[in-house]
C-alpha cells in the first residue's frame, strides 16, 4: 500500500466505522467455529495490529506483517513479538501449525493468490480452520483499490476455487458488507466514470455518521448467524484442514 495509506489504517483501525463493525463480524464467526480453549492462532498481514486483541480473546496470537512501520506499531500496540514474512514463499518458521489463521483482507495483494492459499493452508492443523475476507465484485475496481495496491477484486465462485484447490474444505462462503453495497457501490463506480483521482474514501466521518454506519454494518452479525448473504463490498470465506489432508502446494 501507499505509505500516506497506512498512515491513515494506523489512524483509524480503532475507530473508524468499517473496521470496528468487522472485527465484530468476524468475532462472531470465529465464535462459532470449534476451537480448543487454548488455540494457536496466527494472523498474516496484521498491518498496524488492529485485530489482534479481539484474536486474542480465542487463544495465543502470533501475528505476521511484511511492513516494517506496521510491524512495528502493531508490536508496541499488543505487546506480541510480530515476525516479519510476506506471502506465498517468504515465510519464516513459525512452530507447528495452528488452530486458526486469519488472513484479513490479504489474499487480494499477493500476485500469486492461487500459491498464497496454498501457503496458508500449509500453516493450518488438521482440523483447524482458515478465515480470510477479501473486496468483492471486480465490476467495482476504483481509486481505492489502486491506492490499497490491490491486485484485483473477486467474485465468490473464483474465491471459492482457490481453497479447493488448495486441498481445503470450505465450510462457509458469503458476501458481506451488504447493507451498505448500494452506496458504496454508487460512490465507487461515480468516482471511476467521472476519471476522478486522488483523495481518499476511508477517512473517518464525523461521530454521529460514523456510529450509524458501524451499528448498520455490525447487523450484519446477527443477519449471518442465519444466512449467507448473495452480495456485498466483501467476501468471507471459512475453511477447514481436513484430518489426514495434505495441502497442495
Amino acid at each position: 500500500m501507499e505509505r500516506d495509506t497506512y498512515a491513515r489504517m494506523r489512524a483509524l483501525e480503532q475507530t473508524h466505522w468499517w473496521f470496528a463493525a468487522r472485527r465484530q463480524i468476524l468475532a462472531a464467526e470465529i465464535t462459532r467455529l470449534s476451537l480448543p480453549a487454548s488455540a494457536r492462532i496466527l494472523e498474516v498481514g496484521c498491518g498496524p495490529g488492529g485485530n489482534l486483541a479481539m484474536l486474542s480473546g480465542f487463544g495465543t496470537v502470533q501475528a505476521l506483517e511484511p511492513d516494517p512501520e506496521s510491524r512495528a506499531h502493531a508490536a508496541e500496540r499488543s505487546g506480541l513479538s510480530i515476525h516479519a514474512g510476506l506471502l506465498p514463499d517468504g515465510l519464516p518458521d513459525l512452530g507447528p501449525p495452528f488452530d486458526l489463521v486469519a488472513a484479513f483482507d490479504v489474499v487480494e495483494h499477493v500476485e500469486d493468490d492461487a500459491g498464497a492459499v496454498a501457503a496458508l493452508a500449509g500453516l493450518v492443523k488438521p482440523g483447524g480452520f482458515l478465515v480470510t475476507t477479501v473486496p468483492a465484485c471486480p465490476w467495482m475496481w476504483s481509486e481505492h483499490d489502486v491506492q490499497h495496491h490491490h491486485k484485483r477484486r473477486y467474485d465468490l465462485p473464483a474465491y471459492r476455487r482457490l481453497f479447493e484447490a488448495a486441498g481445503l474444505r470450505v465450510r462457509r462462503a458469503t458476501h458481506f458488507n451488504t447493507v451498505l453495497f448500494p452506496p458504496i457501490a454508487a460512490a465507487r463506480l461515480a468516482k471511476t466514470l467521472t476519471g476522478q483521482r486522488g483523495g481518499s474514501d476511508d477517512t473517518e466521518p464525523p461521530e454521529v455518521l460514523n456510529g450509524l454506519l458501524r451499528r448498520l454494518f455490525a447487523f450484519e452479525a446477527r443477519l449471518l448467524r442465519h444466512v449467507d448473504l448473495p452480495f456485498g463490498v466483501s467476501i468471507l470465506l471459512i475453511a477447514q484442514r481436513t484430518e489426514g489432508s495434505t495441502p497442495a502446494r
